[in-house]
């Protein structure tokens, strides 16, 4: 009989989704426990989590993504969806590999709330995966078949965020 894995999401409008699963990361790190990381929307290798996680054996990390995601009438829109493809491609190899116990599908959520990628499909290869491993997906837009495979779900809700108040984005604490 297959064990159950852990599915953990990390949505809603507030800042610290990443955060929150790097946070897993670092503790799954630090019990010798391998980590992969795919980020489907994000496209800047010059953030200090990419630039962290780069130098920690252990710890993949494969940027799909290609950043702001346009309408679907932009006609970059498709090459959107081929990113997110790649991406789905990338994450299913590292949990069919047995090789990590912690795969982290960061802006996932995001990814198929935006008509990225079909719902369906991420949820079939969460379903297919081999036992042992711990999927955590994070982004704004978490479906409900998303919260319904889940076991664990945290909703991170603004309350204020400096953005609004002219704050720039920051390294280190933004990025």
């Amino acid at each position: 009989m297959k064990t159950k894995n852990r599915i953990l999401i990390f949505t809603g409008d507030g800042k610290g989704k990443t955060t929150s699963a790097l946070g897993m990361a670092l503790r799954a790190h630090g019990h010798g426990i391998p980590v992969a990381v795919i980020q489907f929307v994000k496209a800047d290798a010059h953030t200090g989590e990419y630039a962290a996680l780069q130098k920690m054996e252990n710890i993949e990390i494969a940027m799909t993504g290609i950043g702001f995601v346009p309408r679907p009438t932009d006609p970059r829109f498709s090459d959107h969806c081929r990113a997110a493809e790649e991406g789905l491609q990338v994450a299913d190899s590292y949990l069919k590999s047995g090789k990590y116990g912690l795969v982290i599908l960061d802006e996932v959520c995001v990814a198929v709330s935006l008509n990225l990628i079909p719902e369906e499909r991420v949820l079939g290869m969460i379903r297919e995966a081999p036992p042992g491993i711990t999927i955590v997906l994070t982004g704004r837009g978490a479906t409900q078949g998303m919260i319904e495979i889940a076991d664990t779900v945290s909703e991170i809700q603004s309350i204020k965020h400096g953005y609004e108040a002219g704050i720039k984005a920051q390294a280190g604490v933004e990025f």
